[in-house]
């Protein structure tokens, strides 16, 4: 990384902060490469509490000091993020905020050196290092893990390369998903600030992400939102014209004409608006300069120097260089000058509140002319380039806004709204709907959370409320906007909705979007239908309500997108709806219609995506699922864990596929090690294995090639209970606790005996040879053989040989109880927590030590 000159830091002393003036309720934030602070200004109007600002320039942090940004002097920090001493002084005052007000984190802001991607820099060489700046961003979010981090740079930002602290080059967006979307949702989007709320334009990145235990709260509810183009004359039309070189309003200092050479006066004086003075036809008046009595004419680089504004269009980009007619866009619309101050200000929407010295503004306009001169002459470029690196104050303010709402929502609990439905009757649609209606302070995710629990008390449809946050996880990663004008999605099983505010909300630009909803509930659709009312939908968007079983319904497209959570249940006394279900399906040795969903899906969508139970990657029952979705290029599996439903005992995942394109690399994103990986396809679903291993790794290699696999085959009873065991008897009957590496282990008051077992299944293990014993649902795995006199409950696995030649030692099994086979273990079982039964899959990983290894 470039050596970056270290600037001395500004001494400072903390302040006694009254009892009575501790901000309680406080918002806070910290913000890296601060500049100015003209656009964190916005998180002030919006009474954050900055703990930190973060600038190299002690110019422009000395700005940020008369604008009382942070309560404590130690806050304002001149140093380089790339040295230990400045970071350790922002984990100093975090620290010191934990302490005095009990705060954490809420925002961390970055804006670093733009520099290496800017277009306007014509001057790049070797940027690399100073884009890497962005790694410094990184790497404190995931030591701070503030609940929102926001991220603001130029339009080429994410595709620019930096160096990661792995060492290797790569875009920045990757640094950034790769490095932070295990604990964040994260959206990333090109923006012209003109289109929100900001007086010029300007084309910018942001990067929101939130952190995932929030729950319902999505980046894209923090942006800002669109607002219509204004003109330059509705910004700065009321500002008296400045005709004379050096003017300065009386009422206001940085209304000023900026001096320049005057024989340039001439070469802008009879452009028009959007003319350059580079289209002059007299050759005098075309920019110029004189060496040894020759006429050298200056370069044209950019087509926007010494050209003169439009009045009735959207201001310009505001640049570092806004002082000079030289730089881009500059010009005033009429007078023969470069826009003021006041003028830059205005189009960068920095309020008259903003302090530029700790002069107050009245004491400066009551300045001698002479006095003022000499104040702009030492502050004007100090001030202007601060502007032109800025973040529009209105854009931070806005997300400003957002985010104090955001963490300040209430969120009702599943007891309360149980009860609510209660009170309310809301299990009778009629009620619900009314209810509904009638609502004005809820919002939408409140509303469908109600209706979707009030349904589920209503039917047994295995249908669960999807949160707004696990939404955006998943729509996050569909295909962008920008790849289409036309749009078909379809949303298999809507329930009440839960997925189109987020749809919604990412397709918005495409000229012509088409959402089917399909439900098999009539009531659901009426519900969707009320529900719709609360969010704003673009008349681009035409949603149609379907109400048809999904798994029987002839649908006569097909669609860019299908995305949804379908109901996760078993049919088992159906028997003719389940026939019709499984006519055209490849899966028939499973009963579980999610599957269905997921092989339709795949006949109708050119990229699917669907939360499903994690049991799809491993249980026996999915094995042809399996082998059909690894035919198509599975693009990122999402391991939810249990995080993904509050108050339901299940473990789910989401899997984003292309059916038109052949396997290549997998992204795993984990809510459980809040980490995302990256492997070929077939690395994961590797057919060596009997299923998917979403986890692998080089450590888990190490370990498989140590063994030989496929020895066992598994066993379990089903029936033998507490009813049918007593304290003392015949025949022992093994539970779990009592497996050990190589040993049964008696349990006082736990032990288990029966005197007869002939009529139980399980009795064919009984005094046999070549049985081994696996305690069930366990990531402590250990073994030993089953002893004469003894047979087992459902806690424990019985493993017999595939091949009766097939020889097994104790070291075999004492390999089990080790810690290297324990983290295998882990990863053979794909982290679950719940679907952790030794069944015909899973016992393949326990296998033999190769003679070699013994």
């Amino acid at each position: 990384m470039s050596k970056i000159k270290q600037h001395k830091h500004i001494e400072v002393q903390p302040l006694i902060v009254a009892e009575s003036r501790k901000p309680y309720g406080l918002r806070t934030y910290i913000s890296l490469y601060s500049s100015a602070g003209i656009g964190c200004y916005g998180f002030k109007e919006e009474n954050f509490h900055c703990i930190a600002s973060v600038e190299l320039l002690e110019r422009r942090l000395k700005i940020q000091t008369h604008n009382k940004k942070c309560i404590y002097t130690s806050g304002y920090i001149c140093g380089d993020m790339t040295e230990l001493e400045t970071k350790d002084k922002v984990f100093a005052e975090l620290d010191l905020w934990k302490k005095v007000y009990n705060a954490n984190l809420d925002v961390l802001i970055a804006t670093p050196p733009c520099q290496g991607m800017s277009v306007a820099n014509h001057k790049k060489k070797n940027e690399l290092g100073r884009n890497s700046l962005i790694v410094e961003s990184i790497e404190l979010t995931k030591k701070i893990k503030p609940k929102i981090f926001l991220f603001e740079n130029v339009r080429a930002f994410l595709t620019s390369i930096c160096t990661d602290n792995d060492g290797k080059d790569k875009p920045i967006k990757q640094a950034i998903d790769y490095s932070l979307s295990g604990e964040y949702n994260i959206h990333f989007q090109v923006l012209n600030f003109k289109d929100y709320g900001c007086p010029s334009s300007r084309t910018r990145t942001l990067v929101i992400g939130v952190r995932k235990d929030l729950k319902e709260i999505t980046p894209l509810d923090l942006f800002p939102n669109w607002q219509p183009e204004r003109t330059l004359r509705q910004i700065i039309g009321h500002l008296p014209s400045l005709k004379k070189m050096g003017e300065i309003t009386k009422e206001d200092i940085y209304h000023n004409f900026r001096k320049y050479s005057p024989q340039m006066e001439s070469w802008i004086a009879d452009i028009k608006e959007g003319q350059s003075a580079f289209d002059n036809e007299d050759h005098t008046k075309i920019p110029h300069s004189v060496k040894d009595g020759i006429v050298v004419y200056n370069a044209k680089k950019n087509g926007d120097k010494y050209t003169r504004q439009y009045w009735d269009k959207v201001a310009p980009c505001i640049h570092t260089r806004n002082d000079i007619m030289a730089s881009q866009s500059t010009v005033h619309p009429s007078d023969n000058r470069v826009f003021s101050i006041r003028e830059v200000m205005l189009m960068m929407s920095v309020p008259n509140s903003f302090n530029w010295s700790d002069v107050s503004f009245d004491n400066l306009n009551l300045m001698t002319i002479k006095e003022k001169h000499s104040f702009l002459k030492r502050e004007e470029i100090n001030i202007r380039q601060s502007l032109g690196e800025a973040v529009p104050t209105v854009i931070f303010r806005q997300i400003a806004h957002k985010i104090r709402i955001a963490l300040s929502q209430r969120e009702y609990t599943e007891q309360e709204i149980t009860t609510l439905i209660q009170k309310k009757k809301l299990v009778e649609n009629d009620n619900l709907l009314k209810f509904i209606k009638e609502d004005k302070t809820k919002n939408f995710a409140t509303l469908s959370k109600i209706a979707e629990l009030a349904n589920a008390q209503r039917y047994d449809n295995s249908a669960y409320y999807t949160r707004q946050d696990i939404c955006f996880s998943i729509i996050k990663n569909l295909p962008e906007a920008k790849n289409y004008t036309n749009l078909n999605i379809l949303e298999p099983s809507i329930g009440v909705g839960n997925f189109l505010p987020t749809l919604i909300n990412k397709y918005k630009s495409v000229p012509t979007v088409n959402i089917d909803v399909v439900d098999i509930d009539k009531n659901s659709i009426e519900l969707l239908k009320e529900l719709i009312r609360k969010i704003d939908v673009p008349e681009n968007i035409t949603i149609n309500y379907i109400n048809v079983d999904f798994l029987l319904h002839s649908f006569n497209r097909r669609y860019d997108i299908v995305v949804g959570n379908p109901p996760y249940m078993k049919i088992t006394k159906e028997k003719a709806l389940l026939a019709k279900y499984k006519a055209n399906i490849q899966n028939n040795e499973t009963n579980n219609i999610f599957a269905f969903f997921i092989e339709k899906a795949l006949t109708l969508g050119n990229v699917v995506s669907l939360i499903v139970p994690k049991s799809l990657i491993n249980a026996p029952e999915f094995n042809k699922t399996r082998s059909l979705m690894s035919e198509h290029q599975i693009e990122r599996i999402i391991d939810f864990g249990e995080k993904g439903f509050k108050g339901v005992k299940i473990e789910t995942i989401c899997f984003i596929m292309s059916t038109k394109k052949k396997p290549s690399s997998t992204i795993i994103e984990s809510y459980i090690t809040d980490n995302i990986q990256k492997h070929e396809q077939s690395y994961i679903t590797d057919k060596s294995f009997p299923y998917w291993l979403i986890y692998r790794n080089e450590k888990f290699d190490e370990v498989a090639k140590k063994l030989e696999f496929n020895i066992f085959k598994s066993y379990r009873d089903r029936v033998i209970t507490k009813a049918f065991t007593k304290e003392k008897g015949k025949i022992r009957v093994l539970k779990s606790r009592n497996i050990g590496n190589n040993e049964i282990i008696d349990i006082p008051d736990y032990d288990c005996y029966m005197d007869d077992v002939s009529n139980f299944d399980v009795s064919k293990f009984l005094n046999q040879k070549n049985c081994y014993l696996l305690p069930n649902l366990t990531y402590n795995p250990r073994s030993c053989e089953l002893p004469k006199g003894c047979i087992t409950d459902g806690s424990v696995a019985i493993i017999t040989l595939i091949d009766e030649n097939t020889i097994i030692t104790k070291n075999d099994l004492a390999f089990y109880a080790t810690d290297e086979f324990t983290y295998f273990y882990a990863i053979a079982r794909n982290m679950g927590t719940r679907s952790l039964n030794i069944d015909n899959n899973s016992v393949f990983f326990f296998g033999k030590l190769k003679e070699e290894i013994i």
